[in-house]
């Protein structure tokens, strides 16, 4: 008899739902969930994003979600520590995490994108720098440019201003002939 216990491991699925916000910083949205992986000591064998809807209801003010789809084998009693530390992050809204125990080696390895999901994100973080840098342009210490203001609304002057109506006029010289008689 040995005195060693077997750790067991599992395929496991999880679809992770994160908040728009967490997503439009898409690369620290997939660093965190490896470094969840990492903790749970999961391997990684395939993650894909799934889609981007509308929920049926918001969760934590959120309307939208982005869906990730990952394969990982993991020793078993450290599902629970992973679906911890999901409710703890602040980027992840839900979890669901299930055996893919029905599913052959190579339909997981058919649902890696880890390629796509790479390249999405250096796509993002570019669109996320010229959208910086167009911003900063328009941004000027001091006094504004004169190119940069808008016109400003021209108010009448105190030497323009309309002559009271002659009939206005013809009651009140009226009144003042009476009152000098």
């Amino acid at each position: 008899m040995s005195t060693e216990t077997e750790v067991r491991t599992g395929v496991y699925e999880a679809m992770f739902l994160a908040s728009q916000t967490a997503a439009a910083s898409f690369g620290d949205l997939i660093d965190h969930i490896n470094s969840l992986f990492e903790r749970a000591d999961a391997e990684v064998i395939s993650m894909k994003k799934w889609d981007e809807r509308r929920l049926a209801y918001e969760i934590d003010k959120q309307k939208r979600g982005v869906y990730i789809l990952a394969y990982f084998k993991c020793p078993t009693d450290m599902v629970p520590h992973l679906e911890r530390d999901v409710v703890i992050s602040d980027k992840l809204l839900r979890v669901l995490v299930t055996s893919a125990d029905h599913l052959t080696a190579e339909e997981i390895a058919g649902f890696n994108d880890m390629d796509g999901l790479a390249t999405e994100a250096k796509l993002k973080a570019q669109a996320g720098e010229t959208k910086e840098s167009e911003g900063s342009k328009k941004v000027h210490l001091g006094a504004p440019v004169a190119s940069e203001m808008a016109p400003a609304k021209e108010e009448p002057k105190a030497e323009e201003a309309p002559a009271p109506a002659p009939a206005a006029e013809a009651v009140a010289g009226d009144a003042e002939e009476k009152a000098a008689e």
